[in-house]
């Protein structure tokens, strides 16, 4: 036997609940010549090992070995809480100042002798421990089972798993912090009763917890009004209108006073006339019989100061003498209710489809199925994991709390969880992954691709450089790994989890449509779209539709979730009080204050800084490295348009955008 040599070995406990173990940990380890060290116990003494969180330091003694290639590790039972949940171990060989890591990430069962290489990166036909790697899928696999909780909803998880539950209650006790902002606001002339008049209702904007939204100024002016379908939380409905639809009943002559000489054909040919078309909303059911949604349509033109504005709003489909068109020469306060009601059909896509749907409950569909068929020790589990991190615990706690029976929603939305789950239900029947999960496909799908084309789009603007650069990020990750398609042809984790992610929901797979290759994977371009798209959806795309929510929505006149009473059917004057009588109440209005203000706060870190670092291969980082880079970049370029933009847009900065759909 050679010498014995020194080796320090570092053990990073997870931060989970009850990841702090009292058991006995050993270790061998392992070079690819063929030497191995004996058994090694860890145990510092008179210190309490393995504490949650924590980095413990090991001096231990062993054969020398020339590279510890692969630790193996187990744990015995003894002590009162025996669970361990190991991140990652490094080892140090004192001789050679060579260090080896081993990212782990796994609860260690009892006597079982893990195995891990240096750097655990591989390919499923590359790993040298097949075995283990088919005993944790199918330990993952009876975790993360796939249930249609709600008929004709997304897949979701049957039951969270523990590793995916909040390992503290931070910001996301929604409960909690409810009561505690409206005890801290001070705000105690909201407990019941209507609103004077729109001042009283603006000056309950005190408090520096809850302060004045910046839509209080800005809320009647037109300008605002389509600022809101380009640099908002609804930001992909607008569409390039080539001709009036046929139901919409309005002629040139209607809108000549709106087009600044322009004649109609002028306006089609210089791209300068938008359409929203909220045709899903038909025969939408609300929360009970004495509410109702509109299904409009809205016209708007980019005018000459290169404004876009509302000229034309029906708030049904069907054209009728109770379904007048309303214009901006209608009555000030008819007109104002006219965009309110439009408002409020956009506030119910908006938080059932834009938001909930297509983020948040579509993408927990494709976390469990990464989860069921992706081990960890996978390069693309490794890639796709820092985008998933809480996801599944504030679906949880979110639709217990805010998507149940009599809770925020059907307290603060005309729909209530009624309308919204059926809007759901129609919104993931049309939602493809190929067009409206990757957003150039989407843009060109909607006239917007052309940067020429409405330039104040500021999303576009934005979030454009964001996908690409998300792209280039994941094309270089797949490359590394994937240099042959063969290699994608034969990777059989990745063949399962394309082909769960098509399968449809009642079969219990996710039922997406438009997954490029339809389930089985060709090459390297289905798969980096999909990846793409899975990334780009749980940051930038849930980013845009979430952080703005407390500016739009809590001052009601502006973007009303909730609005009484019946929509105007003809262009009698209006007055003020109208407007109020038809706003919710004050406790509601508080409700959706305190509810937007939680979600607008960002919890987690911004792109790039992720919380947990799976990725150790060198090459890899290195790549990781080069995305942090080109996002710095970015960052600089949304600052300097920002300082030309009124108001600007803020919500697609880099800096602001956090990894996963967190919140």
């Amino acid at each position: 036997m050679s010498s014995k040599s020194d080796y320090k070995v570092y053990v990073q406990t997870g931060d989970k609940k009850f990841a702090g173990t009292d058991a006995n940990i050993a270790v061998v380890f392992h070079c690819n010549d063929g030497n191995s060290t004996d058994e090694m116990w860890l145990d510092n003494i008179f210190i309490d090992d393995f504490e949650r969180g924590r980095r413990d330091e090991f001096p231990v003694s062993g054969r020398q070995l020339e590279s510890v290639d692969i630790i193996e590790l187990w744990r015995d039972e003894k002590g009162i809480l025996d669970d361990w949940f190991l991140d990652v171990i490094e080892v140090k060989c004192e001789s050679s100042q060579s260090t080896f890591v081993f990212p782990f990430f796994r609860w260690i069962k009892p006597h079982y002798r893990y195995r891990i290489r240096h750097l655990d990166t591989s390919l499923p036909h590359e790993d040298d421990f097949k075995d283990q790697r088919t005993m944790e899928l199918e330990d993952k696999c009876s975790v993360y089972q796939l249930r249609v909780k709600i008929p004709g909803m997304p897949i979701q998880v049957k039951q969270i798993p523990d590793d995916e539950q909040f390992s503290f209650d931070y910001k996301w006790n929604i409960a909690t912090r409810k009561i505690k902002m409206i005890a801290q606001s001070k705000i105690i002339n909201l407990v019941s009763g209507t609103w004077e008049s729109l001042s009283h209702l603006k000056n309950v904007y005190t408090s520096e917890i809850l302060k004045e939204p910046a839509s209080t100024t800005r809320w009647s002016n037109d300008i605002f009004f389509g600022l809101q379908r380009t640099a908002n939380m609804n930001h992909s409905v607008i569409n390039l209108c080539t001709k009036i639809p046929e139901n919409l009943a309005v002629t040139e002559d209607t809108l000549r006073p709106f087009l600044e000489g322009w004649t109609l054909q002028q306006v089609f040919d210089s791209n300068r006339l938008f359409i929203v078309d909220y045709k899903i909303l038909e025969g939408l059911p609300c929360k009970n019989d004495n509410y109702m949604v509109c299904a409009p349509l809205a016209l708007f033109f980019l005018n000459g100061e290169q404004h876009l504005v509302p000229i034309a709003i029906q708030l049904k489909q069907k054209p009728a003498e109770d379904n007048p068109v309303f214009l901006p020469t209608d009555p000030l306060w008819t007109w104002m209710m006219a965009k309110m009601w439009f408002n409020n059909a956009d506030a119910s896509y908006h938080q059932s489809l834009t938001h909930l749907g297509f983020t948040h409950l579509l993408m927990e569909g494709v976390v469990v199925v990464t989860h069921r068929n992706i081990s960890q020790s996978h390069p693309l589990f490794k890639l796709l994991a820092p985008h998933y991190l809480y996801l599944i615990a504030i679906n949880t706690r979110g639709l217990e709390l805010l998507v149940s029976e009599g809770g925020w929603v059907d307290k603060t939305m005309n729909i209530g969880i009624k309308g919204m789950f059926e809007l759901i239900r129609r919104g993931i029947n049309v939602w493809r992954m190929d067009q409206h999960g990757t957003l150039p496909e989407d843009l060109k799908a909607r006239g917007m691709l052309n940067s020429k084309v409405l330039p104040c789009y500021h999303f576009r603007s934005d979030a454009l450089p964001l996908y690409w650069a998300i792209n280039t990020y994941v094309k270089k990750y797949v490359n590394l790994y994937y240099d042959t398609p063969d290699k994608i042809t034969g990777d059989w984790e990745i063949q399962n989890w394309a082909s769960e992610l098509v399968k449809p929901r009642e079969e219990g797979g996710c039922g997406i449509l438009g997954v490029p290759g339809n389930g089985k994977i060709e090459n390297q371009d289905q798969l980096i779209i999909i990846l793409t798209s899975i990334i780009y959806t749980c940051s930038v795309a849930h980013a845009a539709t979430n952080f703005p929510q407390y500016d739009e929505y809590a001052f009601p006149p502006n973007y009303p979730a909730s609005l009484g009473g019946k929509p105007p059917t003809d262009k009698t004057p209006l007055e003020e009080k109208d407007i109020l009588k038809a706003l919710p109440d004050k406790p509601t209005t508080l409700d959706v204050m305190v509810v937007t203000k939680i979600l607008s706060d960002k919890g987690t870190k911004s792109l790039g800084d992720f919380e947990v670092q799976y990725i150790f291969d060198p090459p890899a980082r290195k790549i990781v490295q080069e995305f942090r880079e080109e996002l710095k970049e970015i960052s600089k370029q949304v600052k300097e348009k920002n300082k030309t933009r009124n108001p600007p847009y803020e919500w697609l900065d880099p800096e602001v955008v956090p990894n996963s759909i967190s919140i």
